[in-house]
């Protein structure tokens, strides 16, 4: 018995020792992630001629200046105006992919019809082509369409369910629900509307949040797409706005462009942390059966 408790302990030291190096390495992984957060809250405090000159996480002298500069990138353009662009711009994006893919995935997933897998193939092989290949096609559609300095080419695709990746995220969430509540439902008198709006939407609740929230943070970080699309300062977006600190010829505004940085980040913090236990049920149960 003395033996097997010896055993026993050793196996228990072994444990907590191993579970004290997994978090170990977690917490260094943490630190060299959060790091250059850290320290871009840090300069965004400091007075752009110490930034580079001081390695430390705080500065040596705190000032408001930055924020209070940087908020007018431009004499008649305010970070007022460049934020409600941009939740603008996310919001209907996250609204039309949600709704568009959403409904894609149920059709790939429960209907049958002609050239179904085929199709879900050639959509498949899409997530595969570069977006480069896509943007002088797409300029010369919407400069056609004349929606050049209008919201239009950044919105409406999501309606149309153009980002393969989701409806595939969708399709295999929708193929993880039991058939058989659909057939109870059919059973019951319902057809493919009611089948959709009542048992697979909230059902895919998970999904659909995992879904409205990658492509809210996707559209919030756009920077290609209302480059070639608005050349308009009062449409700016957030990137963009943050792009005109930035001078190639003349010194760059590092504090106003980093104070501006941090505050960008609000919103998506803001989003990101009331959906995160959706986010993580989403991902974890997508493609399980």
């Amino acid at each position: 018995m003395l033996r097997a408790g010896r055993a026993t302990g050793r196996i228990r030291s072994q444990h907590i020792l191993s579970v004290g190096v997994r978090h170990l390495f977690l917490i260094v992984l943490l630190i060299i992630m959060l790091y250059p957060l850290i320290w871009m809250l840090g300069a965004s405090f400091e007075p752009s001629m110490e930034i580079f000159s001081n390695p430390g996480l705080l500065p040596r002298t705190w000032t408001l200046a930055n924020y209070k500069t940087g908020w007018f990138p431009l004499q008649d353009l305010s970070f007022t105006r460049l934020f409600a662009n941009s939740i603008i711009i996310a919001s209907l994006a996250a609204a039309g992919n949600v709704c568009s893919c959403t409904m894609a995935a149920y059709a790939f997933a429960r209907l049958q019809f002609r050239f179904r897998s085929i199709l879900f193939a050639i959509m498949l092989l899409t997530i595969m082509l570069p977006y480069q290949v896509l943007i002088i096609p797409q300029y010369i559609l919407y400069l056609n369409f004349g929606w050049l300095n209008t919201y239009f080419p950044l919105v409406i695709p999501r309606f149309l369910a153009v980002d393969s990746f989701f409806v595939f995220l969708m399709v295999q969430f929708i193929r993880g629900l039991p058939r058989e509540l659909d057939e109870a439902a059919i059973m019951d008198g319902c057809g493919h509307r009611q089948v959709f709006t009542q048992i697979i939407v909230p059902l895919s609740a998970p999904a659909m949040a995992t879904t409205a929230v990658f492509t809210f943070i996707n559209s919030w970080n756009d920077f290609l797409g209302p480059l070639l699309y608005l050349t308009k300062s009062f449409m700016y977006t957030v990137p963009l706005g943050l792009n005109l600190f930035i001078d190639s010829s003349e010194t760059s505004q590092w504090g106003p462009l980093f104070a501006m940085s941090v505050l960008s980040l609000v919103p998506i913090l803001i989003i990101f942390m009331p959906f995160q236990r959706l986010l993580t049920e989403g991902i974890a149960t997508t493609g399980i059966k």
